[in-house]
């Protein structure tokens, strides 16, 4: 990448780290969530944790769509797919996604269903285009980043009146869940923990801008620092919110100015609103049900809905019991805490979602190979 070099300078990341040690007080803890999947695996990729100080703490969010996914929507996809007449497409991260009772969309495919990995929206309109006669669905998934083309698909497919394409629609938002993760008090039942500030994501962020935050920011009383995923971004990012933290301030503060702006892209947030409005509620692996989190389509849009096209039924299905994905997505737990980590949960045999995403946390830490606090890591 151009310019890579120049945020990945050794020199300049140690004088971060040092500017971070002299400006973190002694007397007390700094516990920021990388709410970012991408930021995780920069902080394990490039060993951050071992330049901070010992009270610097960083927690992993949830910000990976492929693993906050419930159980229950690989599920509705593997029944939905039962069809013979459907074609499901989905990116290549979703296929080895656990369902529930060993369920997953690359074992439904192994048994005869019609599933194709594509790459993007524009090759399930390709698809749909080439075999009118069967019902075409797009596994819509992702943040705000990836809602643009979601929506710019089905406006194509509109004006082509490809009447055999719909989309099953769990695309959610991120500020809505670090709301959730900061007020909801079920977060405390079931283990939440204690945040002083989020590094916040920075794709996102190149889409819905730097206001969004704000709000969460004032009520909360918490700083949040938009940063890139760059080692130089992530570090610069933790040294403004220790001094935001020290200085009693609890601002939107933007690292990533290279890329972000405040109303962030306007075009692609006008196509999101064209196409898309909310749901009362989505649920989150590990958060549970999140108010006003997932979009769904617009009555204008509603024939593009598979969900109501073939009539599926939302389900309620148990996570594993052993996997402690959940409590890591709240960042309750680190993966080295979970039993199953490097045991029989693994690349190749995941249990959880987090191993199985390339943003996941377990997957950061088993290709990274990073430990914190002496804790080891259990392997066969």
């Amino acid at each position: 990448m151009k310019y890579a070099d120049e945020f990945r300078d050794k020199t300049i990341a140690q004088g971060l780290a040092r500017a971070i040690g002299a400006a973190a007080g002694p007397r007390r803890t700094y516990r920021f969530m990388e709410f970012c999947g991408g930021h995780t695996h920069a902080i394990s990729r490039y060993g951050l944790e071992d330049l901070l100080p010992a009270n610097v703490r960083m927690i992993h969010g949830p910000g990976c769509p492929v693993c906050v996914l419930p159980a229950s929507r690989i599920d509705m996809a593997i029944r939905l797919v039962e069809r013979p007449e459907v074609t499901l497409c989905v990116y290549g991260d979703l296929m080895r996604v656990p369902g529930s009772q060993g369920q997953s969309l690359l074992r439904a495919k192994a048994l005869g269903a019609d599933i194709r990995m594509v790459y993007s929206t524009l090759d399930a309109i390709r698809l749909a285009e080439q075999v009118p006669s069967r019902e075409v669905v797009f596994f819509a998934i992702g943040f705000e980043t990836t809602t643009p083309p979601t929506a710019v698909m089905v406006r194509i497919a509109d004006k082509k009146r490809l009447k055999g394409l719909s989309v099953f629609c769990n695309h959610v938002l991120t500020p809505s869940a670090m709301h959730s993760i900061l007020e909801n008090p079920n977060m405390r039942k079931i283990g939440g923990v204690a945040i002083d500030g989020f590094v916040g994501p920075a794709h996102v962020s190149t889409i819905i801008g730097t206001q969004p935050y704000e709000p969460l920011a004032e009520q909360f009383g918490k700083p949040v620092v938009i940063a890139g995923f760059e080692p130089l971004d992530v570090m610069q990012a933790i040294l403004m919110l220790v001094r935001q933290v020290n200085e009693g301030r609890y601002e939107v503060e933007n690292q990533y100015s290279r890329a972000v702006t405040r109303q962030g892209n306007r075009r692609a947030k006008d196509e999101i609103s064209q196409v898309f409005e909310l749901r009362e509620q989505f649920e989150w692996r590990g958060l549970g049900f999140v108010p006003n989190s997932g979009l769904k389509l617009k009555r204008a849009y509603a024939g593009f809905d598979a969900e109501a096209r073939f009539a599926m039924h939302e389900l309620r299905v148990a996570d594993n019991p052993a996997c402690e994905c959940c409590a890591i997505l709240r960042g309750a737990k680190r993966p080295v805490d979970c039993k199953l980590f490097g045991t029989i949960c693994t690349p190749e045999t995941p249990i959880g979602s987090c191993m199985v995403s390339s943003e996941g946390s377990c997957a950061a830490y088993w290709t990274y190979g990073r430990v914190r606090d002496d804790q080891v890591r259990r392997m066969s």
